[in-house]
């Protein structure tokens, strides 16, 4: 359905040297050896050809990295730490971009914006110590996977938690107070959005409150951060209201 109602382009499967930037060589094989549907954790069900799909996930993430688009992609990848799988995500498609954009493209600096409601826990573990990534979270808090809270953070890594309920004025204060002034300080080569859908008013699986129209002006906003930017789909669980919701992020994007 999503699909349906975009025109796009299919992007084949990222190298597997790309995956091992951020992930151990034990942990990549043991999501390729998988023969049967198997439970990685209590969300998360690979099967044998999860392997080949988290590949063309992080591939098109690598592409809208290098084109400056927006990678439609599943699985979704922000709670991937190095060596796990977490919370429908294999590998940490963002990650994976970043790091390709550093290692072929040439961007020094990157910098991660992640709107989905859940904090993007694999994300955060593996830029903690490099001070070439800034990590900027909002994120509905407390609240699954349960990191990201009050002062939670470091020189690189800065995290927005918002109340259930906040809504768009809520998360205007946000942009302008934290999420702008932290972007435009570290000054990034590339800005990569991971782009979840589930702080909707409308999503099942979280309390916070955001408008269509947030998405568009979020997305606007981010385009002023950074000479570049690309975007990945991340959450995003009313199949009625998610192709809709990204069409807005793109009409923001498209300013």
């Amino acid at each position: 359905m999503l699909l349906e109602a975009f025109e796009y382009e299919e992007i084949g499967p990222a190298p597997v040297e790309a995956i091992l930037r951020c992930h151990s060589e034990e942990y990549v094989d043991r999501i390729r050896s998988i023969a049967e549907p198997t439970w990685l954790d209590g969300d998360t069900l690979a099967s044998k050809t999860s392997f080949e799909a988290a590949l063309l996930a992080a591939g098109a993430v690598a592409a809208a990295a290098e084109r400056g688009g927006f990678a439609l992609v599943r699985p979704p990848g922000h709670h991937a730490l190095s060596d796990r799988a977490m919370g429908f995500c294999l590998f940490n498609n963002v990650a994976i971009a970043a790091r390709h954009a550093q290692a072929e493209l040439g961007f020094e600096r990157v910098a991660i914006l992640d709107w989905d409601v859940h904090h993007g826990n694999g994300t955060q573990a593996i830029f903690w110590d490099d001070p070439t990534v800034l990590y900027v979270s909002l994120h509905e808090w407390p609240f699954y996977p349960g990191t990201g809270g009050p002062g939670e953070g470091n020189e690189t890594t800065m995290n927005v938690p918002m109340a259930a309920l906040s809504g768009d004025a809520e998360y205007q204060r946000a942009f302008a107070d934290v999420v702008e002034p932290a972007i435009r300080a570290f000054s990034p080569d590339l800005l990569l959005v991971s782009a979840g859908f589930d702080a909707h008013q409308a999503d099942p699986l979280a309390d916070i409150r955001l408008s269509d129209a947030a998405f568009t002006w979020m997305a606007e906003r981010a385009t002023t951060l950074a000479p570049r930017i690309g975007a990945v789909l991340e959450g995003g669980y009313n199949v009625e209201t998610l192709p809709r919701l990204v069409e807005a992020a793109l009409e923001g994007f498209r300013k």
